[in-house]
């Protein structure tokens, strides 16, 4: 499970880097809301030349899946890809005032891979207009743009091409109606939540339909209704090189990736060589025990340059069930921390000591493999908002095999340095909080997300009859309970003396009410993500606003809401008291995973953290933009090159850090469209 920025360490920044905004040298780009940030990874310098082309490849084939998360998020989403990209590397002649409008629309698109924000779903739009779109269009087409294939998509050659093109592509560029979020969990009009998505996995189909229904391929596959009737899946696979298993959905960018994976087997080492070798044998096949073979190997191995590659996260489908295409490739920051190591440790005492029933606690544990590292890489629906990440997420791997936690803290230097240095806390209650979050909130924050991903994720027990997991039990709110969960965790923890005593919290009292003061304010300080409407649809924001809006309830005198000189403010009042409504939502949470109760959760999520005042959100916006801080972060990734001899292995690797990016996009996009290749940033 990967934690986000909005779902950890907004808990800090969301209070004390509400500051005045100072432009690091990692911020690159910057449109409206949206800061494009430079990923760095100085450690690639210190890898072996054999560690360094086995990076080359890995990257390679992150880059090779990034294709496939656009076309999950949205049936239109690669044709509006090829589109942009188009008009970016050709621009020459488009009238002046139309393309800034289409860059700035591009770059935002790049971001959230499609026209639909990566944290609420909602669909933007854009700047100019449909006649403005076909006329720079068609300008960049008589400079060369659209003359070769993108992918599977075939050239458009010609101007009556390209204007049925544009045209089948109308509706879901410039119709706010049509698609209007990527998934809808709290949908409207009459439509379920399947019905109201404009992601993929089950075209045509609503919830109805799908009851009952058995997916033999749970990640990775895209369920339709046949011409029977009957339900069927399309499984993204790239087929195997006898053609005993034929290529399925997705096979053009999956072959590619195998082709990468198959050049990386032979620089990793041999316990990695192995998992690598699985993955490759899934991506062909698409059989989930391969994928489960690649997990159990991988979870195990402490390889110094790492990642993950395919459909890992099931946020974006209401069913929790389809995986999002994703990768990432990092290198080890430094030795694992001590904080994590004894933290990992000690989980059986954290255990022990959690406030739900006994029957529920683990009595096992394999420690963690746990990492501090940084990032090289990151695509599809991986951004550069997640700081922490726990996996895998099969339950059969990490019940016997433990889990595998890494911390970005490449991501998270330069998400702080976005930030700049901390002013005047708007949101902060008075003075004291203020203090208190200069004085001891990185520490809270730093602690935070360990206590999330060591103990939090990886802690509890099922019971018998959910041996297979609670996801198809808890459906659409799964991922909401398992953050609020780890986060709860954590919460609860911070006050235990075990901390101090392996020495892993400075001061006890301040750092955990810092941590408390964070955790409380970001119910409100989160609804300047959300522009539009009055619901939550992302998960991690779901859970903050229903551990913060439950304990408000549920124990009186514990949090307060309150407003002063006109301004709106959320405070703890008895930090025992909320401590108190921590362990209460805790167990209950705990609970509800383990016998795979919907109702209950259903019942919770949709009380405390669905609906907020829009007034309120108004409110916060018109502070916050005060600020002039970005809201959104996307990254910029290092760009590896590599020279090769003339049998082609790699002679020699180097990195650079595009400043543009443009550029980056560009080069991603010539993987698959070689008339992109070597055409300029603009």
């Amino acid at each position: 499970m990967k934690s986000f920025l909005s779902a950890i360490l907004v808990l800090i920044l969301a209070i004390s880097a509400l500051c005045q905004e100072k432009a690091g040298s990692v911020v690159v780009e910057r449109v409206g809301d949206t800061a494009f940030i430079q990923l760095r990874a100085p450690s690639f310098q210190a890898l072996s030349s054999q560690q360094q082309a086995l990076a080359y490849w890995l990257v390679q084939a992150s880059i090779a899946i990034d294709p496939i998360i656009y076309d999950q998020f949205s049936a239109y989403g690669l044709r509006q890809k090829r589109l942009l990209e188009e008009i970016m590397a050709f621009p020459k002649g488009i009238d002046p005032a139309t393309m800034p409008k289409i860059s700035e629309f591009t770059k935002l698109f790049w971001a959230s891979r499609g026209n639909h924000s990566e944290l609420t779903s909602q669909k933007f739009l854009p700047g100019f207009t449909y006649e403005q779109l076909e006329k720079a269009a068609l300008t960049a087409q008589s400079n060369g743009a659209f003359r070769t294939s993108y992918a599977d998509l075939p050239a458009l050659k010609t101007a009556a091409d390209l204007t049925r093109e544009l045209e089948s592509l109308r509706a879901s560029l410039f119709d706010p109606a049509f698609e209007p979020m990527t998934t809808a969990k709290n949908p409207v009009g009459g439509k379920d939540t399947i019905q109201a998505s404009s992601n993929t996995f089950y075209p045509g189909l609503s919830l109805a339909d799908l009851k009952g229904f058995q997916d033999k391929y749970p990640l990775n596959s895209r369920v339709v209704k046949g011409a029977d009737g009957k339900l069927t899946e399309l499984v993204y696979r790239a087929g195997t090189p006898d053609g005993k298993v034929p290529p399925g959905l997705y096979a053009t960018f999956l072959k590619k990736a195998v082709e990468f994976l198959e050049k990386a087997r032979p620089y990793a080492e041999p316990q990695q060589s192995e998992a690598i070798d699985h993955l490759i044998r899934f991506y062909q096949t698409g059989e989930y025990a391969e994928w489960v073979a690649f997990g159990t190997i991988w979870v195990q191995n402490d390889a110094t340059v790492d990642f993950d590659n395919g459909f890992i996260e099931v946020y974006r489908d209401a069913r929790s069930a389809k995986g999002s295409s994703q990768s990432f490739v990092t290198i080890t920051d430094k030795p694992v921390t001590s904080a994590m190591k004894k933290l990992g440790d000690n989980a059986a005492y954290f255990e022990e000591k959690a406030p739900w029933d006994a029957k529920y606690k683990r009595n096992s544990f394999k420690p963690p493999v746990l990492k501090a590292v940084e990032t090289l890489v990151e695509t599809g629906d991986f951004s550069v908002n997640t700081i922490g990440d726990n996996l895998p997420n099969e339950n059969e791997i990490h019940e016997k095999y433990g889990s595998k936690n890494f911390i970005f803290t490449g991501s998270k230097r330069a998400l702080e340095e976005a930030n700049g240095k901390t002013a005047a806390a708007e949101f902060a209650s008075d003075p004291a909080e203020v203090e208190r979050n200069a004085k001891y909130g990185t520490e809270a924050s730093d602690l935070l997300v360990e206590m999330h991903e060591v103990i939090g994720h990886g802690s509890g027990k099922l019971s018998d009859r959910m041996s297979g997991g609670a996801q198809s039990y808890l459906k659409e709110y799964f991922s909401t309970l398992e953050e609020g969960r780890a986060d709860l965790m954590a919460l609860w923890n911070v006050w235990d003396p075990k901390l101090k005593e392996l020495r892993l919290i400075s001061n006890q009292e301040e750092v955990a009410k810092a941590m408390y003061d964070n955790a409380a304010s970001t119910a409100l300080v989160q609804l300047r993500r959300i522009q539009h409407g009055d619901s939550i649809e992302e998960d991690h924001e779901r859970d903050r606003q229903l551990v913060t809006r439950y304990i408000q309830d549920k124990v009186p005198g514990s949090i307060e809401q309150f407003t002063r000189d006109g301004k709106t403010y959320i405070r703890v009042v008895d930090y025992q008291k909320m401590r108190q409504g921590v362990g209460m939502l805790l167990a209950e949470l705990m609970r509800i995973k383990a016998e795979g109760d919907y109702d209950a959760i259903k019942s919770l999520v949709d009380q405390y953290g669905v609906h907020f005042d829009p007034t309120l959100r108004d409110h916060v916006l018109a502070r916050y933009q005060k600020l002039k801080l970005p809201t959104y972060f996307a990254g910029v990734n290092a760009r590896l090159t590599a020279s090769f001899d003339g049998k082609g292995e790699v002679q020699k690797v180097e990195i650079n850090y595009l400043s543009d990016p443009v550029q980056q996009y560009l080069v991603y996009g010539a993987m698959y469209d070689k008339g992109l290749e070597g055409k300029p940033a603009r």
